[in-house]
C-alpha cells in the first residue's frame, strides 16, 4: 500500500523536473532507502504500461525521466507543427481588422494599419482563417477578404454577429509612437508610425492577445 501511495509524489517530481532526477535526489526527497526506491520505480513503470499511458519511465544520464512513448512521437510532432503556426502580433492585428471590417481589401487593411500586409494575409490564408470573398466593384476590382468557418470555430462563435462591438474611434487613445488620426470624411483611422511599423495601440495589443488566446484553445486547425 505504501508503494502505491508513493507513486503520485514520484510522478509529480519527475513531471515538474522535466529533466533526469538522480536516485540520490529521489531518495532524499521521498525519504526512502535504495531498495525501496528501486521497488517504487519498477512499480511506477509497470503502472504506466498497464494504464496505456503515453509516457514511460526512462533511465538516462544517471537519473530517471518521464518521456513520451515512441508510438506517440507522430502526435508530438504534430503539436510542434501547430506551435510553429503561431501567429505574430502584426498578423493577429491584421486578422482583427478583417474580422471586424469584412469584406475588406488589402489596400483598405494597409490604410488602417499603416504598413504593408502581404505576408500577414498569406499566413492567414494558409491557416484558412481568412478567404477571398469576391472582388470590390471599383477600378482594378481588388480582392475582398473575409473570415472563414475555421475562424468561427477557433473563437467558439456561431456567427460574425457574435463578435464584440468595437470601441468608438474617439475612445482610442494615442500610445507611444503610434498616432491615430480620425478622418471625418469616411470615419476610418490612419496610423502613422514614427519608429516601429509593428507598433500597436493599447486596444490593438489587447485584441491581439485575445485572438492569440483563442487560437491556442484549438490544438489543431485542419
Amino acid at each position: 500500500m505504501f508503494m502505491e501511495e508513493m507513486q503520485a509524489p514520484l510522478e509529480a517530481l519527475l513531471f515538474v523536473r522535466g529533466e533526469p532526477v538522480t536516485a540520490v535526489q529521489l531518495r532524499e526527497i521521498l525519504q526512502i532507502d535504495e531498495e525501496s526506491l528501486a521497488e517504487l520505480l519498477a512499480l511506477y513503470a509497470k503502472t504506466l504500461e498497464e494504464r496505456g499511458s503515453g509516457l514511460m519511465l526512462h533511465r538516462v544520464a544517471g537519473g530517471f525521466q518521464l518521456v513520451t512513448r515512441p508510438e506517440c512521437h507522430v502526435y508530438v510532432q504534430k503539436l510542434a507543427e501547430v506551435q510553429d503556426r503561431k501567429l505574430t502580433t502584426p498578423t493577429l492585428e491584421t486578422l482583427s481588422i478583417v474580422a471586424f471590417k469584412q469584406p475588406i481589401t488589402k489596400q483598405e487593411i494597409e490604410r488602417i494599419r499603416g504598413v504593408r500586409v502581404e505576408r500577414a494575409l498569406q499566413k492567414l490564408l494558409e491557416m484558412e482563417l481568412i478567404e477571398e470573398a469576391g472582388r470590390k466593384p471599383v477600378l482594378g476590382r481588388p480582392i475582398l477578404y473575409g473570415t472563414t468557418d475555421v475562424f468561427l470555430k477557433c473563437f467558439g462563435l456561431n456567427a460574425l454577429s457574435d463578435l464584440p462591438a468595437l470601441p468608438a474611434l474617439e475612445e482610442v487613445a494615442e500610445e507611444g509612437d503610434v498616432q491615430i488620426e480620425l478622418l471625418a470624411a469616411d470615419g476610418e483611422a490612419q496610423i502613422e508610425e514614427e519608429e516601429s511599423p509593428e507598433a500597436l495601440t493599447e486596444d490593438g495589443a489587447e485584441r491581439a492577445g485575445e485572438i492569440d488566446d483563442a487560437l491556442h484553445t484549438e490544438e489543431n486547425i485542419d
